[in-house]
């Protein structure tokens, strides 16, 4: 008699594992695909998703966005060197590495400010290149074979 409840149970468990794998077989595959897709879309630089609207935002960097931090930096560069003076107690204790500090920090400033746009860009790049990294690993690493199914089955009687 117990092997008739033994036939049944692996009957059993055969029919459902057939049946879920059959209904989900697919699925795997189609989100491999879409993964893919996506990664493709979302891993497109900005000079090649619209070169038209890529330049129009080049040149409003350049020519609007940049004068204008230029004379936001000039702002603050000035308020800043006239706080050193008067904190130094109008130049009566004098330290000259006070002012090759401002220099300093205005030279790195003003190179920031020239680069943000290759900044920005480098940023892009970056990331585009994790996208397309980890588009290859999910499209190659979730598949999941029937036959692993079958041996993890956990025994359910």
């Amino acid at each position: 008699m117990g092997f008739l409840t033994d036939w049944i149970v692996d009957w059993l468990r055969e029919l459902l594992v057939d049946g879920i794998m059959g209904n989900l077989g697919g699925l795997f595959d189609n989100v491999n695909n879409q993964v893919g897709e996506i990664a493709t879309t979302v891993g497109t630089t900005p000079g090649a998703w619209n070169p038209g609207v890529f330049a129009l935002i080049r040149t409003l960097s350049e020519t609007v966005v940049l004068p204008i931090a230029g004379l936001l930096l000039t702002f603050v560069m000035t308020w800043e060197l006239i706080q050193l003076i008067i904190d130094q107690n109008n130049l009566h204790q004098l330290d000259t590495w006070i002012f090759f500090k401002w220099v300093f920090k205005t030279m790195i400033a003003v190179l920031i400010l020239s680069n943000t746009f290759n900044i920005v860009m480098g940023i892009f790049d970056v990331t585009q290149s994790v996208i397309n990294d980890a588009a290859g690993i999910i499209s190659g690493a979730t598949n999941v074979p029937p036959t692993l199914w079958r041996r993890s089955a956990p025994s359910l009687w």
